[in-house]
């Protein structure tokens, strides 16, 4: 890896750790976050799954824009939560950063067998809201006979 590449990476990580959680917005409704499709303990069929997440009472906005009162979606799949008052971490087996404001991830090729997705509401520096917005679904991929 290049020296300036090294550099910028640690300048991000560096900044990134600085940064403190943001608070969930004062719009009169707590932050709620959902996901809406798999359905709770479905059983699928084939090897791709589209995740489709739905957030209340915070705006969901591409992280580079950094507003106060905005949030997007980070996904945990088959792995435990980080720590809710750090950074998500980057390039993490299991972790997908819906930074630019998207509602939904395609996985395209999960193995048969039980699976758990984790849709977690974190701020612009991608600290998870406190207090902690989440939402857990577990769902089945049937092996093919």
């Amino acid at each position: 890896m290049g020296r300036a590449l090294r550099a910028a990476l640690l300048a991000v990580a560096t900044a990134a750790r600085a940064a403190q959680p943001q608070q969930a917005p004062p719009s009169g409704a707590a932050p709620r976050v959902r996901i809406v499709n798999p359905e709770r303990d479905a059983v699928l069929a084939g090897r791709k799954v589209v995740v489709v997440l739905d957030a209340r009472g915070v705006e969901i906005a591409p992280a580079v824009e950094h507003r106060p009162g905005t949030a997007h979606y980070d996904l945990f799949l088959d792995r435990d939560l980080t720590a809710a008052d750090s950074v998500v971490p980057f390039w993490t087996e299991g972790i997908v950063h819906l930074s630019n404001g998207r509602s939904w991830h395609t996985y395209e090729a999960l193995g048969p067998g039980s699976h758990r997705v984790i849709v977690v509401l974190v701020d612009a520096s991608h600290v998870p809201l406190k207090p902690l917005v989440a939402d857990t679904v577990h769902f089945a991929l049937k092996r093919k006979p």
